[in-house]
C-alpha cells in the first residue's frame, strides 16, 4: 500500500479573490469576486513517464455572474477534471508532453497561454540550452486575442537559453491555420528576455510580432524586487508591469482571469506577502486604455479602466 501512496501526489491552492473594477464592456464587472480552487495531481506510471491531471472549480460570490451561461461544461472552472496529459522521457533524451493541458509560450506566456489539447517534443542542447517542438489545438474559442481560436491548429519551435551570467532568452516562432482570415494572422514570432540584474531585481520584457494586416504587435515589461518564500513567514515582492497588447498582436496571450485583456495598454503595480506558512496575499492596482484599435462596439475608442484586485492563496 506504501508503494502505491508514494506512486501518487495531491497538491494545489485555495484562492478567496476580491474586484473592484468598472462595469463591462470596459471591466469585468463583479465577475472576479470568488472562490476558487486549482487541483494537481501527478501519478507516477515508470522511471520514464508520469501521468498528470488538473482540476479547477470557481464559485462566484455575486449574483451578477456572467460568465456562466447555464449551459457551460467544463470549461467555467466548475469541478470538471479539465486537464489530462502525460509527460516522459523516454530513455532520457526527447522530452515528451502530450494531451489536454495549460501551455504556456515564452517566459510570460505573452506569444500564448491558453488550455489546448497538444503534444511537446523538447531535447536538452545543452546544460543552457532547450529548445522545443509543439503542436497545439486550442480548446477555447473566445480567445483573447485569436477570434474562433478552436477553428485552427497552431505548430511551432521555441528555443530557450543562457546568453550570458544572469541573462536568458526565448525565442518561438510557429505557424496556424487561418480559416477563411477568422484568426486574422498565419505566423506569429516572439523575442524575450530574462535579466537577473541584481540579487534582488529580475528584469523580463517580451515582444510578439504576427502577420496580422494591422494592430499586430504585443509586448509586455516586468520589473520584480525580491521573490516570496511561501515557507517564510513575512517574506515579500513587489513589482511593476507595463503592457501594450494590439488587438491582433499575439495568438493569445494569458489574459490572468480578465485582468490583461486583448487590444489594451497600460500598467499593474501590485505587492506580495506571505502570512502565514503557504499561505500568500496579493493585491494591485491597474490602469489601462482598452479598445485602442477602436473596434469593439459598445466601447468608447481608448475607454480607460480601473483594476483593483486583491486575492489570497492557501497553497497544499
Amino acid at each position: 500500500m506504501q508503494s502505491l501512496i508514494d506512486r501518487v501526489s495531491i497538491y494545489g491552492f485555495f484562492r478567496a479573490k476580491y474586484d473592484h473594477d468598472d462595469n463591462e464592456p470596459v471591466g469585468s464587472g463583479t465577475n472576479n469576486r470568488h472562490f476558487y480552487m486549482d487541483l494537481q495531481g501527478k501519478m507516477k506510471v515508470s522511471d520514464e513517464w508520469i501521468a498528470r491531471f488538473e482540476l479547477e472549480a470557481r464559485k462566484g460570490y455575486t449574483v451578477n455572474q456572467s460568465w456562466r451561461d447555464g449551459n457551460a461544461g467544463s470549461d467555467d472552472q466548475d469541478g470538471t477534471v479539465q486537464r489530462i496529459w502525460v509527460e516522459g522521457r523516454p530513455g532520457g533524451g526527447v522530452g515528451i508532453a502530450l494531451g489536454t493541458k495549460w501551455w504556456g509560450l515564452g517566459f510570460q506566456a505573452v506569444p500564448f497561454g491558453h488550455a489546448a489539447d497538444g503534444v511537446q517534443l523538447d531535447y536538452n542542447i545543452t546544460d543552457q540550452w532547450n529548445t522545443k517542438a509543439f503542436w497545439l489545438r486550442p480548446r477555447q474559442g473566445d480567445l483573447v486575442t485569436m477570434p474562433n481560436g478552436q477553428e485552427t491548429q497552431i505548430s511551432g519551435l521555441n528555443v530557450t537559453g543562457q546568453l550570458a551570467q544572469g541573462l536568458e532568452t526565448s525565442l518561438t516562432f510557429a505557424t496556424n491555420e487561418n480559416h477563411s482570415d477568422d484568426q486574422k494572422m498565419d505566423r506569429m514570432g516572439a523575442v524575450e528576455l530574462k535579466m537577473q540584474a541584481t540579487s534582488d531585481i529580475v528584469l523580463r520584457g517580451a515582444f510578439v510580432l504576427t502577420n496580422a494586416d494591422d494592430y499586430n504587435t504585443s509586448q509586455e515589461y516586468r520589473i520584480d524586487y525580491k521573490e516570496v518564500n511561501l515557507k517564510d513567514v513575512g517574506s515579500y515582492s513587489v513589482y511593476g508591469r507595463y503592457f501594450d497588447f494590439e488587438r491582433y498582436g499575439d495568438y493569445s496571450h494569458d489574459d490572468e482571469w480578465g485582468s490583461l485583456p486583448a487590444d489594451t495598454r497600460g500598467g499593474i503595480i501590485g505587492a506580495k506577502y506571505v502570512l502565514y506558512t503557504n499561505v500568500v496575499w496579493e493585491t494591485f492596482y491597474s490602469y489601462q486604455e482598452r479598445n485602442r484599435s477602436g473596434e469593439l462596439d459598445g466601447m468608447d475608442r481608448k475607454a480607460d479602466r480601473n483594476l483593483f484586485r486583491t486575492q489570497i492563496d492557501f497553497h497544499f
